[in-house]
């Protein structure tokens, strides 16, 4: 499960077989520990939502808090960057 606030969230749009679908940034901050010291850890990562996740996602906005839980595949087949596909999404406080 990741963390973090929504840094960009594009507008729900629809496959070709009518399935929602939103892709949001999610902007990731913590200190974990790494070799028996504390690290700052700062990333972004995309993140696809479809269906009823994205239904529920549309109505967040950029600065939001979430807890999103899924996969990582490739963005496409010929493509080395990875999406992270959303199978719950949690708004936190």
């Amino acid at each position: 499960m990741l963390s973090g606030q929504i840094a960009a969230l594009d507008p729900l749009r629809y496959t070709p077989a009518g399935i929602p679908a939103l892709n949001l940034t999610l902007g990731h901050r913590s200190r974990q520990m790494e070799a028996g010291m504390q690290r700052e850890v700062e990333c972004e990562i995309a993140v696809l939502a479809m269906g009823e996740i994205a239904q529920q996602a549309a109505s967040c906005k950029v600065g939001d808090s979430l807890k999103v839980q899924g996969f990582l595949a490739r963005k496409s087949r010929n493509s080395t960057h990875l999406v992270l596909h959303a199978s719950k999404i949690e708004l936190t406080e």
